[in-house]
């Protein structure tokens, strides 16, 4: 059996109002540099 290492990671999620809003805020957040993933529920 292997080892597993559990590694946390930490998240934020944004409430968007509609796929617009979404659209802009992860181009936003994408130009600061950070590590993003979109998500749809």
């Amino acid at each position: 059996m292997s080892e597993f290492e559990y590694k946390p990671k930490y998240a934020v999620i944004v409430m968007c109002k509609d796929e617009d809003e979404q659209k802009a805020i992860f181009e936003k957040l994408k130009a600061m540099g950070l590590t993003i993933k979109v998500v749809s529920v």
